[in-house]
């Protein structure tokens, strides 16, 4: 059977499972959207690069399956790499398909050549140029492999437009085996014998929970673990949703916008089970302060992670629900004792610092944003998808929006992408049609992607952007109020769109709240509306996200509000 190239992509695709594919077309792969228009896969023409690539990542997350997009070269390859840095910081699956100018011009500076390959390297799992038509089914099952085993990331494929066009004889290749790349998924039982003895001695354990459980599935073994052993949860920001945050050994996220009784739970335990996270500078704050009395158990698929910030104390490499099936097996067959009474002390100690100095605002003539997400929350019930731009947005949302359940905080953690949210909705959405998503914005981070509204119409998506509108570069500003004498340089925006008119123009519907009491009823309203929906909460400007951790200093000393 002779194909081309862009047949036999399109073969692949189908073995692989891939349904949706958001791209931007262009000369250089034409002959790869010609191949698509015969197939079932839809695509999704989004209005810039690295919409395709957040799209992707929102999908992903979501749904749980590999994202797949597909650009042109040039400048439609260099548009996605800052959606790719996002996606390989998240480690979030992803296959990124880039066009490139025929094989005998690559080094000659054609038009629209760019060594995206070479321009990706620092910031992909893996990424492959494709030199023959013949290497290309073998590299398309390699790349989905690569993104979707172990520590998952995005890998680049670029593909010359003679290698799409050009006719051999295809034969299906087989199940792919990398012997130089193997994870290891089934973790090390005399360590996790180390680990049980620690949970068992521990008289203030907490479990530090991340995104590595949100991607391995392990929510349900993580919330049996806690349960079992009563040691109160708390979770990056990537790993919120992965234990319910209505539960009451749930101790709120840790951080720099932390809650004051995770972060002061960090600073006085004596043991931490730390899944799947990587302790960044968010988190740990001073590294040399950070949990200064406690032992770590350190469990993450990703060996390079352990010990790289924060040294462990037993080290468990290994898949995370995984890993914690096993944990959980080895704890039924432990004495546990009565552990209601050894950690009493410790769990009274927790509602104490909940109850000296909670999460607070208080609510007056102006719209305050905390106030926005509660409601939000209220309404929804916490069934929703939340998106969230990167800011202020973000530490609100992840602060007053109480997640239940695992993929269904979609945010952008360790690159922190403006104009991550809008696009990722779209994605979200595509993957759970009958879900509300919803993006929490800034209204500066919404204006980065915002051409995007023209995507969500054209498919017919309800996404909901709830707009926190302070006129300003909230976190940044934030800062220069603290630290730099409140000298607002270059943060005023106070000249923005009429974003309800702006989303009309689009076809949209706009709404917006301007008083406290329009709240609710603005909410209620875009909520239950079946179109694309701006929702313009107009806020109190100069308010700040409390508690928050200066730059430098132990979590423990934090100013609040």
């Amino acid at each position: 059977m002779k194909l081309t190239g862009a047949q036999i992509l399109m073969e692949i695709l189908k073995e692989e499972g891939v349904d949706t594919i958001f791209g931007f077309p262009g000369g250089v792969v034409i002959d790869i959207y010609d191949e698509l228009a015969k197939t079932d896969i839809k695509h999704i023409l989004v209005r810039h690069e690295q919409g395709a690539v957040h799209a992707a990542d929102g999908y992903a997350r979501a749904g749980s399956k590999v994202g797949v997009c597909l650009v042109t070269s040039g400048p439609g390859a260099t548009n996605t790499v800052t959606g790719i840095a996002c996606a390989y910081m998240d480690s979030i699956p992803m296959v990124i398909f880039t066009g490139q100018v025929p094989t005998q011009l690559i080094g000659n500076d054609a038009f629209q050549e760019v060594d995206i390959v070479g321009i990706t390297r620092p910031c992909t799992k893996h990424n492959y140029l494709v030199k023959r038509t013949e290497d290309l089914a073998g590299i398309v099952k390699e790349a989905f492999f690569i993104a979707a085993s172990g520590r998952p990331g995005p890998v680049l494929i670029d593909i010359p437009k003679d290698v799409s066009s050009t006719k051999i004889t295809y034969k299906p290749s087989k199940k792919i085996e990398l012997k130089s790349y193997s994870p290891t998924y089934n973790p090390n039982m005399k360590q996790l014998h180390k680990a049980v003895k620690l949970i068992k001695d521990a008289k203030k354990p907490i479990i530090f929970a991340g995104g590595g459980v949100v991607l391995s599935g392990g929510s349900k073994e993580l919330t049996e673990l806690a349960h079992k052993t009563r040691i109160p949860v708390t979770c990056s920001l990537m790993g919120l949703g992965v234990f319910p945050g209505t539960d009451p050994l749930w101790l709120g996220m840790v951080g720099m916008h932390g809650t004051y009784r995770a972060n002061m739970c960090t600073g006085d335990c004596d043991l931490i089970v730390a899944v799947g996270v990587r302790f960044d500078d968010r988190v740990t704050g001073k590294t040399g302060t950070f949990a200064p009395n406690a032992k770590i158990v350190h469990i993450d698929i990703d060996p390079t992670s352990i010990s790289k910030n924060i040294p462990a104390t037993v080290p468990v490499v290994g898949d995370c629900k995984i890993t914690l099936g096993h944990l959980n097996e080895l704890l039924d067959e432990e004495s546990l004792g009565d552990l209601n009474t050894k950690r009493k002390k410790w769990l009274d100690q927790i509602d104490l610092w909940k109850s000296t100095n909670p999460l607070a605002y208080k609510q007056k003539d102006i719209i305050k944003p905390q106030y926005v997400v509660e409601k939000l929350y209220e309404l929804t019930k916490g069934e929703a998808i939340i998106t969230t731009e990167v800011g202020q947005n973000q530490m609100w949302a992840a602060q007053y929006y109480h997640f239940t359940k695992p993929n269904h905080f979609i945010t952008s953690g360790g690159l922190g992408v403006m104009g991550f949210g809008l696009p990722a909705a779209i994605g979200a959405q595509l993957a759970c049609p009958d879900k509300l998503v919803v993006d929490i914005a800034g209204d500066g981070s919404i204006q980065m992607n915002i051409q995007e509204m023209a995507t969500a119409k054209q498919y017919g998506l309800p996404v909901k952007i709830v707009i926190l509108n302070n006129r300003y570069l909230g976190m940044v500003r934030q800062w220069q109020e603290l630290f730099y004498g409140k000298r607002y340089s270059g943060t005023n925006m106070e000249h923005a769109p009429d974003f309800v008119k702006l989303a009309e123009a689009y076809g949209a519907v706009g709404l917006r709240a301007v008083k406290p009491e329009e709240v609710e009823s603005v909410l209620k309203k875009g909520l239950s509306s079946p179109e694309t929906v701006i929702m313009e909460f107009v806020i109190e400007r100069e308010e700040c996200v409390y508690p928050m951790v200066p730059a430098g200093a132990p979590i423990t000393e934090m100013l609040l509000a």
